[in-house]
């Protein structure tokens, strides 16, 4: 994700109603999020899809890494000669 711009990514409720349209094709022209305030303090946030996309991606792999660690620590591990041992024989 891009890093965020303070002075053009954070916008209050009022002036995105007013530019909804601006504002999506800024998002999707930069991917960055847009955080939009309401009453001063952060409400939403608008992501372009691809980046939204791309988050998820990266959540999912880290808990595949969370799971394989603790697993690893569960002693559920196996060694790479019983796996291939194990693929050669479905060949």
């Amino acid at each position: 994700m891009h890093k965020i711009q303070l002075d053009q990514d954070i916008q209050p409720l009022s002036k995105f109603r007013s530019k909804v349209s601006f504002y999506f094709d800024q998002v999707r022209k930069t991917k960055r999020p847009l955080i939009i305030t309401q009453n001063g303090k952060s409400s939403a946030i608008l992501l372009d899809v691809s980046e939204y996309q791309q988050m998820i991606d990266k959540i999912e792999v880290l808990e595949d890494i969370k799971l394989a660690e603790s697993q690893l620590s569960q002693g559920m591990a196996i060694a790479h000669k019983d796996v291939r041992k194990k693929f050669a024989k479905r060949s």
